[in-house]
């Protein structure tokens, strides 16, 4: 493998955020750097730029890297170098996270234990209820493909939630009392987005299928009801929780990809009794 630094622009990089075909991207700004900032690339996870050969074995050699910077020079470049020597195949983002934030591209906000960005070999852990069916399908697939990519996921009975996700060190979600979880009319999908600070308008175009398919507002999008018979059907057919959510996060790829579509103006939305 060539191990010259080689760039990607930020307009590229947006083009698979939050698809099963984005890279796996990786923050290498300076520790103190980091520290000092709130906010991170929409699905990173950070890496210190001085020590690569230390979390290199941890990366997949199956999957695409990009790392980034403050600015998109030498502290990045180097980084990538360092993977592609090592068989990695990796690019810098060009201009760095301010030339991502100057794109309007999604960010998510950082925070601490127990919902915190994965360290090499130790990736956050999420609690909820078992046999999932829409919210606590549609939130591991939020968590993994803009929170953390390296999240792992538990079910357990319901009154076991809380217990276990304290024993475990990681986050409750869609139970009651938990930090992620239903707020008023708006479900821990909705909570998740708003905690981490996620926008974009793929995203907020599938809020609202998530909301009325979870909880029986089918009038909020004329793909809620769709949603809601799919996931049923995958319950019947897989018994074993991680296997459905397995298969679920490839409607929820699929949902997502229509909705960039519609938002970009690459396919007209969808309208009651007009078919495709």
């Amino acid at each position: 493998m060539d191990t010259l630094a080689l760039p990607v622009s930020p307009a590229t990089l947006l083009a698979s955020i939050g698809s099963p075909s984005a890279p796996l991207v990786v923050d290498v700004r300076r520790r103190a750097v980091f520290e000092e900032d709130k906010a991170m690339i929409a699905g990173a996870t950070w890496r210190d730029p001085f020590a690569v050969g230390e979390w290199e074995k941890f990366l997949p050699r199956h999957r695409a890297v990009v790392v980034y910077c403050a600015h998109g020079h030498e502290i990045s470049g180097n980084a990538s170098a360092a993977l592609r020597q090592a068989g990695v195949e990796a690019r810098y983002l060009e201009g760095g996270i301010e030339a991502w934030r100057s794109l309007g591209a999604p960010t998510v906000l950082r925070r601490r234990n127990p919902a915190v960005p994965s360290e090499p070999g130790k990736p956050s852990v999420w609690v909820t209820r078992e046999r999932p069916k829409i919210d606590r399908i549609a939130c591991p697939w939020l968590i993994r493909r803009f929170i953390d990519p390296f999240a792992r996921f538990v079910f357990v009975p319901a009154p076991a939630v809380r217990a276990r996700a304290a024993e475990l060190g990681g986050a409750a979600f869609d139970v009651d009392g938990a930090d992620f979880t239903h707020r008023g009319e708006r479900c821990s999908f909705d909570a998740l987005m708003e905690d981490f600070g996620l926008s974009s308008p793929a995203l907020a175009r599938l809020a609202p299928i998530v909301r009325g398919a979870d909880t029986g507002r089918h009038d909020l999008a004329p793909e809620c009801a769709g949603l809601l018979a799919v996931s049923r059907g995958l319950g019947r057919i897989h018994q074993d929780d991680l296997v459905l959510l397995e298969h679920g996060f490839a409607v929820y790829d699929a949902l997502h990809a229509a909705c960039r579509a519609q938002v970009e103006g690459s396919e007209e939305p969808l309208a009651s009794g007009h078919p495709t």
